[in-house]
């Protein structure tokens, strides 16, 4: 009963098992794709693996997402019957048309993407067979001119259609999509909007119109669309556009971007209609006399974020400039010319005013009225010639919770600039030549959660003597340094124990070459470590200072020299789930599939190697079309004298179907783990690998995944089935028995 107890528990832990490599061994993954579970879904990522065509035959009907991204596939054609295929990703491959032919059958499509193709032709009935399609992204296409209907779908909601060179919407454009809420168009050089285009689109929630090289737009054109509550015309050249009759029927719009749109008069009468406006964007217009208390008017009373970065307003901004507004709570005047008392004058009447952004105003001073905005909580007023006169002004804000003061062109903080701010959680000082800090600068900053000091020629990190003797600061989380020349010192800790509770911790692109064992003995809660960009290398005990991290969630040791690893360095990191490797020199050796192994098996998931399969980010509607992923490569002299096929099998790995010969150095770690025939080196957790030990298979005799699988579970079917028949018999006798004895008795 030993081995049949074993095979049992093999079977079970199958069961909890995703698969080998990322693969599941029940269902079909093609050579050239990494296939893998996201939550219960099937998918298959066949994407950046240089297929010239779909491997229609190898698919599994249940594939839920397959992603074919970033290829060079021209056509297409019909997809296999009763597939059950939800989300179709193939942006960035050599399309040029969309064809009915190609979609035909496919029921269950909900999303698709083409994106970044060469797309000329769409047929109107492509998506016809789709009756629950909801998202189609086609952006980035050479579309050009559409005559009639563009689709015939029912149920489409998410269109994008943006950067495909429409330069014009005809009157049918959208008489089959009617259902759409939301639709992209920018980016395509339409010049001209003309009345009845969006008539049908009565749904219409989100229109996006950015970077059209729009020059008129009719007063009747968004007439129907008395839905609509978000609308983005950034990036066109609206100069001579009457405003008040575009926006006279958008009696519901609450959001509105006219970013950079060559906007250099707005009259008073501009947003009279838009009386639930919550947000109005202006930057980046040349509105140089722009007359701020009379362009709002008296309809906004429900603005809360105003953005009036970049217009160049010459005029003083005066005191009744937002005396209509008293609702706003973000206030952005970034990149406008400001004098302390004109705008001490202007925000006076702005008691609910939470965030001010004053970034590149150059401002040599700042107004002295801040202890009366009892709500402030974020103001940034970096990129200005402040230098250091400032400290007497920004002593009143005890409520701070966020300061910008990055590249000020600070040389020297006084140490007691941040004594009354005891509410501050995210301090930032990035950019500024401050070399060194002052001790007990951040003293009282007893509730800062971010302190941010990148770039800020900083050589040595932060000491003891920066904060107040013995006393830990819990709140203090999170500190980023990158970008500075740091040296770290070649033995003890990096930091003082008064951030003994930091958990994020930023060294990127530090020119760190080396850290020792005991750099972080004061600071080992940390979760989270960034050291992308640096120079460590693959060196005996370079990683020996993970040891004392046994806190460690996220690692990124992205970009540096690193040749090979070894995944006996996370040991004393058990709750590592996230390693980032990527765009590192390692070379093609059997410590790569030991790192997958550990990811795989020992943690469980390969998502643990961030590059190693698709990220969530990578699947998702508008997501990324191009990944990074982890790579290795062979040396000239292994690729000489690896003649034969790259073809081995090693038990819970699965298989090419067809033989591979090995001709170009640069492999994916996925690629490279399968042809590589390293053997596993945790067998126990291997339940396939195990089944396969106890039966004596030789590697001479080639039994797939499958076959031994369903070997298993016929011998556990046959043995159950004869011990329930047994026990079934028993029962029986047992019942006849007793019934037998109840006669007699009576």
């Amino acid at each position: 009963m030993a081995p049949l107890t074993v095979l049992a528990f093999c079977l079970t832990a199958i069961g909890f098992t995703y698969g080998f490599n990322g693969d599941s061994f029940e269902l079909e993954c093609p050579d050239e794709c990494d296939c893998h579970y996201f939550r219960i879904n099937w998918v298959t990522d066949c994407s950046e693996s240089n297929l010239t065509e779909v491997p229609y035959d190898e698919l599994s009907l249940s594939v839920y997402i397959l992603d074919l991204n970033g290829n060079n596939i021209t056509t297409l054609k019909t997809f296999p019957t009763d597939i059950k295929m939800r989300r179709l990703q193939i942006a960035y491959n050599r399309l040029t048309r969309v064809d009915r032919e190609a979609f035909k059958g496919l029921e269950y499509l909900i999303d698709v993407d083409l994106s970044g193709n060469n797309i000329t032709y769409v047929d109107p009935e492509a998506f016809l067979d789709s009756r629950g399609l909801l998202n189609v992204e086609m952006q980035d296409n050479p579309i050009g001119k559409i005559e009639g209907p563009f689709l015939i779908s029912s149920t489409l909601q998410f269109l994008d259609i943006s950067s495909c060179n429409l330069s014009t919407i005809n009157p049918q454009f959208f008489d089959n999509i009617t259902s759409l809420t939301t639709l992209d168009l920018s980016n395509n050089p339409l010049t001209t909007l003309e009345a009845g285009v969006f008539d049908v689109l009565t749904s219409l929630d989100t229109l996006k119109l950015n970077d059209c090289k729009l020059t008129t737009i009719t007063e009747n054109t968004f007439a129907a669309l008395s839905n609509l509550k978000s609308l983005e015309l950034a990036g066109n050249l609206l100069t001579n556009t009457d405003w008040p009759e575009v926006f006279g029927k958008l009696g519901r719009l609450e959001y509105l971007n006219l970013r950079k749109s060559a906007i250099t008069f707005l009259s008073e009468d501009t947003f009279a209609n838009c009386t639930y406006l919550v947000t109005l964007i202006l930057a980046d217009n040349e509105l140089h006399e722009l007359d701020v208390g009379a362009t709002l008017g008296t309809s906004l009373n429900h603005l809360e974020e105003l953005d009036l970065s970049n217009c160049k307003i010459r005029e003083p901004i005066s005191g009744e400039a937002f005396a209509n507004a008293t609702r706003l709570k973000s206030l952005y005047l970034s990149g406008n010319p400001l004098f302390a008392p004109d705008l001490q004058e202007a925000i006076a009447p702005l008691p609910r005013l939470e965030r001010l952004f004053l970034s590149n105003c150059n401002l040599h001073n700042l107004p002295d009225n801040f202890n009366t905005f009892d709500n402030l909580q974020e103001l940034d007023i970096s990129h200005n010639p402040l230098v250091n006169v400032f400290t007497r002004l920004l002593a009143p804000l005890d409520k701070l919770e966020y300061l910008n003061m990055g590249y000020s062109n600070l040389s020297h903080i006084g140490p007691d600039t941040f004594s009354k701010m005891t509410s501050m959680k995210r301090l930032v000082l990035s950019g500024n030549d401050l070399l060194s800090l002052e001790a007990g600068l951040f003293g009282n900053l007893t509730q800062l959660t971010t302190l941010e000091l990148e770039f800020c020629g900083l050589k040595r990190p932060l000491d003891a003597n920066t904060f107040f003797k013995n006393l830990t600061y819990m709140d203090l989380r999170e500190i980023r340094l990158g970008g500075n020349p740091l040296v770290i010192p070649a033995a003890g800790p990096v930091f003082p124990k008064q951030l003994s509770q930091v958990t994020i911790l930023d060294m990127s692109n530090c020119n760190i070459s080396s850290l020792n064992v005991d750099a972080f003995k004061n600071t080992v809660n940390i979760t989270d470590l960034n050291l992308a960009g640096n120079r460590l290398k693959s060196q005996p005990g370079s990683l020996l200072f993970l040891e004392i991290l046994q806190q460690l969630e996220k690692i990124n040791l992205s970009n540096n020299n690193l040749t090979t690893i070894d995944p006996d360095v996370f040991v004393n990191n058990p709750k590592l789930h996230s390693l980032n490797l990527v765009g590192n020199p390692f070379v093609c050796d059997c410590k790569i599939a030991e790192m997958w192994d550990w990811a795989n098996m020992i943690k469980g998931d390969l998502d643990v190697l961030v590059g190693a399969k698709s990220a969530e980010k990578d699947i998702v509607v508008k997501g990324n079309k191009k990944k990074r992923s982890l790579y290795c490569h062979y040396n000239e002299t292994q690729l000489r004298n690896m003649t034969i096929n790259a073809n081995k099998t090693v038990p819970g790995r699965r298989p090419f179907i067809k033989p591979r010969e090995l001709t170009y150095a640069n492999r994916t770690w996925a690629k490279y783990v399968r042809e590589s025939g390293c053997e596993p080196v945790v067998k126990i957790l291997r339940p396939v690998a195990l089944v396969a030990e106890m039966f004596d298979i030789s590697h001479d005799v080639h039994l797939s995944t499958a076959v031994v699988i369903l070997a298993a579970v016929a011998v556990i079917l046959g043995v159950s089935t004869v011990m329930m028949t047994i026990r079934l018999f028993k029962r029986n006798k047992m019942v006849e028995v007793d019934t037998e004895d109840h006669r007699k008795q009576r």
